[in-house]
């Protein structure tokens, strides 16, 4: 089970009655989310992946940033009096949407070919997800906040390793939807499933068994590795010599990181029309 990120502001007075309403009026099917994604998010390979058209995205800004104040007017109170998978849909979103804009806000030095990854945003002393990007929760935070302070500490949910999309090529796709409450659990398993699928991440070879570096790095957040991907076997095996071959003590290998940036040109696709 998911634990409920009350905790971690328990400190704090119970939400009024003002905040309440405020809190049932904020709309969790990110609809205008969604409708950014569906516009500037290119899916392809049948669906396994994605990559995004940051230029038209850059003259969509305004649409963005208005969506990223929405999340950023959510008080801690108003968050706390929401149930489980409102919170997680609603961290989800803003870590993904959050990197969009840092993209956005530096597109022209990718565009120029200064800048190549999302890691080329950091400095000599940080990294680009120890920046504080993120306005949230009444202040100023980082996306390693979201995901490494919060989600993964806060939430028993591995499937988000495959729904956190980093801006890179060799990232889980991004869904050209959000994420939201009532389909949460549903969309989690197929990013995973998804991302299983894409045979430049995952597969099963005359070598063993290669993966996403993600599961090399957050491979404590599966448990039992093994036994963890078995359950999406019908993603990873495409015959039943492999399927064999997955049941038993199968070898495993960890893919490289591909970190250029998710954009169609990196992907070898036509650049979508602006």
């Amino acid at each position: 089970m998911r634990a409920f990120l009350f905790v971690v502001f328990v400190f704090l007075p119970v939400a009024t009655q003002a905040e309440t309403l405020k809190s049932a009026e904020f709309d969790h099917s990110h609809a205008a989310y969604t409708e950014l994604l569906q516009k500037h998010v290119v899916v392809y390979d049948e669906g396994r992946r994605s990559v995004v058209d940051y230029a038209a995205l850059q003259k969509d800004e305004p649409a963005l940033n208005a969506y990223l104040q929405n999340l950023a007017d959510v008080s801690v109170d108003q968050y706390r009096s929401w149930n489980e998978d409102q919170q997680l849909a609603f961290l989800i979103n803003a870590y993904n949407a959050f990197t969009l804009e840092l993209i956005v806000d530096h597109y022209e030095s990718f565009a120029s070919g200064e800048r190549e990854s999302i890691r080329d945003l950091g400095g000599l002393f940080y990294s680009a997800w120890e920046r504080e990007v993120v306005d949230l929760l009444g202040r100023m935070r980082t996306l390693d906040w979201v995901e490494h302070k919060t989600i993964r500490v806060y939430f028993d949910e591995p499937r988000i390793h495959a729904a956190l999309v980093c801006a890179a090529m060799s990232c889980p796709k991004l869904r050209a939807e959000a994420y939201i409450p009532t389909t949460l659990d549903a969309q989690l398993d197929d990013q995973m499933r998804t991302f299983l699928s894409d045979r430049s991440k995952s597969g099963i070879d005359e070598k063993g068994l290669y993966l996403s570096r993600i599961f090399d790095w957050y491979e404590d957040d599966f448990g039992d590795l093994r036994a963890y991907i078995r359950q999406y076997a019908d993603a990873l095996a495409d015959d039943k010599a492999e399927r064999k071959a997955l049941a038993g003590d199968i070898r495993i290998r960890f893919t490289d990181y591909d970190w250029r940036l998710n954009t169609p040109e990196n992907a070898g696709l036509l650049k979508s029309s602006q």
